[in-house]
C-alpha cells in the first residue's frame, strides 16, 4: 500500500523516514504501566478514547496551579497570562491543521457539539422545505441525528451514500445524488467502525462544483493522518481532543471564515456578546461569537500541548509503524477460523472490527478483558453499518502510535482462549 496516499490526506510529497522509537514513546504514556490483575493492559480502544502523555497531564495540572483564573476579561496578571496560554492554545490548533486564520477556530467540547453547532446554527438559517442534505451510509450517529432533526424541523430531505460491502462509499451514487435542491453535504473522514479513509477530496470538489458546502468529520482522522484544511477546500472541519492525546470535553470546529461570519450565535451569553441593552443585543466577532460562557480553559490548553508533542514526531513515522500494526494485526486474525473482519476497505486507518462464528461481542471484550485487553464491543454508535452487514455488533481493536506487534501477538493468543472457551 502507498502510504502517503493512505496517511498523508493530502497531495504532497513529504521525505520518508524508516524508524519509529515504540519504546521510546511509552515511555511518555504513564498508564500504559498499568495492571488489570496481575496483566500488563494492553489498550486497545484508541477509537474510543486515546491515552494522555505526561507532558498533556501536566499542561491542565499546572494551569490549576499557576494560572488559575478566567480569560479574556480580567486586566490581573493571572488572567492575562491564562488568555495568552488560551489562545496560544487555538494559534497551534489553527497551525496543525493549517488554518487561514485563528479566528476559524472555534473551541467546542467535541466534535459531536461542533457538528451540532454547524446543523444549529448554519442549518437552521440555510436549509428550507424541499432542500437535501447529505450525509453516508457509515456514518457515526453524531452526524446523522443533528441533521435528521433539523430535516424535520425544515421540511428537508435527508439523502445517504450507500457504500459496498467492503466498507467503501459509493461514488457514482453519490455523483448522482447531488443537485440544485442539494443545500449540504457531511461525511466522515475515516470510519470508527470500519477503519474506512474516505477519499473526501473527492467528495468536496464534486459538491463545490455545485456551489455545495460540506463539512468533514475528522474525528477518527487527525491522530492518523496530516490534515491540510487549505487543501481539503472543506468549508468546515470538527474533531474531538480526547482522540488527540488530549483532555476529553475538548473539540474543535474549523469553519472558513466567511461562513462563521455569516452565522448565527449556537449559544448565548457570557463572552460571545460585545454589549447588551434591552433593547438590542451585539455579537462579538469570529470565534468569541460561538464560545458562550466559561470555556474549558485547562483542557484546552492541555490540547495545545497534545497538539506540541506530536508536533515533536512525524507523521511519517507515526503512519508507517500503524500501518505496520494494521497489516500485521489483519494477517494474524484472518488466520483464526471462524473470525471476520468488518470492513475490507482498500485504504484503511488502524481500525480492525471483527465479529466471531456463535460468539457475542460482549463476550469477546469481557474474556479478553480477564486478559488486561481494553477492546470496544458494540454498534459504536454506527448501528447503520451494523444493519448492512447484517450483524448486531463486533468486536473492535484501534491501534496507535505507542501499540506494538507484542500486544497484538498477545491479542491473538487471547482470542484463541476466547474460541477455545466459547467456541
Amino acid at each position: 500500500m502507498n502510504e502517503e496516499i493512505i496517511y498523508s490526506g493530502i497531495a504532497k510529497k513529504e521525505k520518508t523516514f524508516k524508524t519509529f522509537d515504540v519504546k521510546k514513546v511509552r515511555e511518555d504514556f504513564p498508564i500504559l504501566q498499568t495492571k488489570v490483575g496481575d496483566k500488563p493492559l494492553v489498550y486497545l480502544d484508541n477509537a474510543a478514547t486515546s491515552q494522555k502523555p505526561l507532558s498533556v497531564i501536566n499542561a491542565e495540572r499546572d494551569y490549576y496551579l499557576n494560572l488559575n483564573s478566567n480569560i479574556h476579561r480580567g486586566v490581573h496578571f493571572l488572567s492575562e497570562h491564562a488568555t495568552m496560554a488560551y489562545e496560544n492554545a487555538r494559534r497551534k490548533v489553527k497551525e496543525f491543521i493549517n488554518a487561514l486564520s485563528a479566528c476559524e477556530i472555534v473551541f467546542t467540547r467535541g466534535a459531536t457539539e461542533s457538528i451540532n453547532l454547524v446543523a444549529s446554527s448554519y442549518g437552521r438559517m440555510n436549509i428550507k422545505k424541499g432542500d437535501e442534505i447529505i450525509i453516508s451510509e457509515m456514518e457515526h450517529h453524531a452526524n446523522i441525528v443533528p441533521w435528521q432533526m433539523l430535516c424535520e424541523e425544515k421540511e428537508a430531505i435527508l439523502k445517504v451514500i450507500p457504500m459496498n460491502d467492503n466498507g467503501e462509499l459509493i461514488l457514482e451514487e453519490y455523483t448522482k445524488m447531488l443537485n440544485d435542491r442539494t443545500k449540504f453535504v457531511s461525511v466522515v473522514y475515516v470510519s470508527n467502525s470500519l477503519g474506512t479513509i474516505n477519499p473526501v477530496t473527492d467528495i468536496i470538489e464534486l459538491a463545490h462544483k455545485k456551489n455545495i458546502p460540506v463539512l468533514i468529520d475528522g474525528a477518527q482522522a487527525v491522530q492518523h493522518m496530516k490534515v491540510d484544511v487549505q487543501t481539503l477546500n472543506c468549508d468546515f472541519f470538527v474533531f474531538s481532543g480526547h482522540k488527540l492525546f488530549g483532555p476529553t470535553g475538548t473539540g474543535v470546529l474549523y469553519g472558513k471564515a466567511e461562513f462563521l461570519n455569516s452565522m448565527p450565535p449556537y449559544q448565548t451569553g457570557g463572552d460571545m456578546i460585545r454589549s447588551v441593552t434591552f433593547e438590542k443585543t451585539i455579537f462579538n466577532d469570529i470565534p468569541n461569537k460561538f464560545e458562550a460562557g466559561t470555556p474549558n480553559i485547562a483542557g484546552n490548553i492541555a490540547l495545545g500541548e497534545a497538539i506540541e508533542y506530536l508536533n515533536k514526531l512525524d507523521f511519517n513515522l507515526i503512519a508507517k509503524h500503524e500501518h505496520n500494526l494494521l497489516d500485521y494485526a489483519t494477517k494474524q486474525l484472518l488466520e483464526i477460523d471462524g473470525l471476520r473482519i468488518i470492513g475490507t476497505a482498500k485504504e484503511k486507518a488502524s481500525v480492525i472490527s471483527f465479529v466471531l462464528e456463535n460468539i457475542h461481542p460482549h463476550d469477546i471484550g469481557t474474556i479478553l478483558d480477564n486478559e488486561g485487553i481494553a477492546i470496544r464491543t458494540g454498534h459504536h454508535c454506527t448501528q447503520p453499518v451494523m444493519q448492512h452487514f447484517g450483524i448486531p455488533a463486533t468486536a473492535r481493536v484501534s491501534f496507535t502510535l505507542y501499540n506494538t506487534k507484542e500486544e497484538i501477538d498477545y491479542l491473538i493468543n487471547a482470542v484463541k482462549k476466547v474460541i477455545k472457551v466459547l467456541g
